[in-house]
């Protein structure tokens, strides 16, 4: 049974750990895990070798630290996960506002409790989820709502001048003592609020309403921050700049496996119905942020977030559904034509360059679902030999399919076209049933589309190329 007094928490480990702080119970728990192999960011994938051993040894250094990175690098995600070196409950005295320390209250009021019950202070356990406080700074938060702000109904109650610590009314961080403090997007702060912060941090005092206050909190505070926002709407001041110990940059997944890991951690794919996700569709909408992330026509100060291959993901599987859910299918499959129809997930996830805006948002994002497409065709396809299936396009010969009905009545139009189902039956296993080699088949229309082999045309669909877009395709540098 949990100790309910300060009488019965002395004799437990906790009198041993009197005085810990934050910052040394993190650096302690982070210790254990490391000596035990313990994974130290659950669920962080790609930051294995460059962010994870820097937040490592800002923890180890106990430092306070900024993440630094372009919108959809996980960082809020990361702060989050900072909880897991916090111990799974924490004493406190009962009653007091800022969680003072049983042992150590830092508080007016805390020591006064203390004072007056000695042993007989009652105790209160803190889990770690609600020692973890977040903040996102907007230009107008203001120093009462970081730090407090006077309240003369406090002031008269005691019997107190407006100078006297017990007539703050607490703001965020002080309600966070001995928790972790996270502000997100710190550049937005105002000026005044920094200055209020890197007091805390460094001099433990701030004032409020012109009154000098001194406030022994102890914090570990974090932040994040875009590096574009610096300048675009606003920047970080010196002192408080100096005052952090370790600024950490993040980044955006360095490989397509590490990006496509994270799309299926992180999307919605659990529908109650099992849909298929083929590994080329996977690797298709992994393609498109990269594609994205490279294309002239697209910021690069902006960046490209995570987010779009996530949203993407979840589109296609939605239109998958709901064509299955019209024809009566119990096993959606999603094709490569569902990523043509999930352009809204692209276009509100991209800022344009000039170049871009003159072309549209969904010209953009359609060239890029293609360079995308094309890309993962080639790596798919092996040096397997299409010559067949360019032959009858090119006899003027065309199909048109549709992206409405059910899949199983792809096969017999395909079937149509010589070498096709050889073809799509070599990229997959010779296990495959009728309905994965059909969607196969259309990757392959599509591959063969997108590398400017055959062409296709809204009324007839799949047709022979043109010698314009022939003379294009010579001149596309493929990668």
């Amino acid at each position: 049974m949990k100790p309910s007094t300060l009488g019965e928490l002395r004799s437990t480990e906790w009198s041993v750990r009197a005085g810990e702080s934050v910052k040394d119970e993190m650096r302690g728990n982070l210790i254990r895990k490391l000596q035990a192999g313990e994974t130290i960011l659950p669920g962080i994938i790609g930051y294995e070798d460059t962010v994870i051993p820097q937040i490592v040894n800002a923890v180890l250094s106990r430092h306070n630290f900024i993440l630094l990175g372009l919108r959809g690098q996980g960082k809020t995600r990361i702060l989050r996960q900072l909880i897991g070196l916090l111990h799974p409950e924490l004493p406190v005295i009962s009653g007091s506002e800022i969680n003072d320390d049983p042992f150590f209250p830092a508080s007016i009021e805390g020591k006064k409790i203390l004072q007056e019950k000695e042993d007989s202070t009652p105790i209160s356990w803190l889990p770690r989820e609600v020692r973890y406080i977040e903040k996102l700074a907007t230009p107008d938060v203001t120093v009462a709502d970081v730090v407090g702000d006077i309240d003369p109904i406090k002031a008269s109650k005691f019997g107190v001048g407006l100078g006297d610590p017990r007539s703050i009314h607490y703001g965020l961080l002080p309600r966070a003592n001995r928790s972790i403090f996270a502000m997100n997007e710190l550049p937005d702060l105002a000026g005044k609020v920094q200055v209020a912060l890197f007091n805390i941090m460094q001099e433990r005092d701030v004032q409020i309403k012109g009154y000098p206050m001194r406030l022994p909190l102890d914090l570990m505070l974090v932040f994040s921050a875009n590096p574009e926002d610096y300048t675009a709407r606003g920047k970080i001041i010196t002192p408080l700049k100096d005052r952090v110990g370790s600024e950490i940059r993040t980044h955006y997944p360095n490989t397509l496996n590490e990006g496509m890991q994270i799309t299926k951690q992180e999307a919605w794919l659990n529908r109650g119905v099992e849909v298929r996700v083929p590994e080329f569709i996977a690797e298709i909408i992994e393609e498109v942020v990269f594609q994205a992330r490279d294309d002239s026509r697209v910021d690069k100060h902006s960046g490209v977030s995570q987010r779009l291959a996530i949203s993407l993901m979840e589109n296609v599987i939605s239109n998958s559904e709901q064509r299955a859910f019209q024809n009566n299918e119990m096993e959606p499959m999603i094709r490569t034509s569902d990523l043509h129809e999930a352009l809204s997930a692209i276009t509100g996830k991209i800022e344009l360059e000039y170049e871009g805006e003159l072309k549209g948002g969904e010209f953009v994002a359609k060239a890029i679902v293609q360079k995308a497409i094309g890309q993962v065709f080639a790596r798919w396809l092996n040096n397997i030999d299409t010559s067949e299936i360019v032959g009858y396009f090119q006899d003027d010969n065309s199909l048109r399919v549709p992206t409405t009905g059910a899949i199983g009545d792809l096969s017999k139009l395909f079937e149509k076209i010589p070498g096709l189902i050889e073809v799509s039956q070599a990229i997959v296993s010779t296990s495959a049933d009728i309905n994965e080699v059909a969607v196969v088949a259309e990757f392959v229309l599509e591959g063969l589309c997108a590398r400017k082999q055959i062409g296709r045309s809204q009324e007839r669909g799949y047709v022979s190329l043109g010698p314009e877009a022939e003379r294009e395709s010579n001149q596309t540098n493929w990668n």
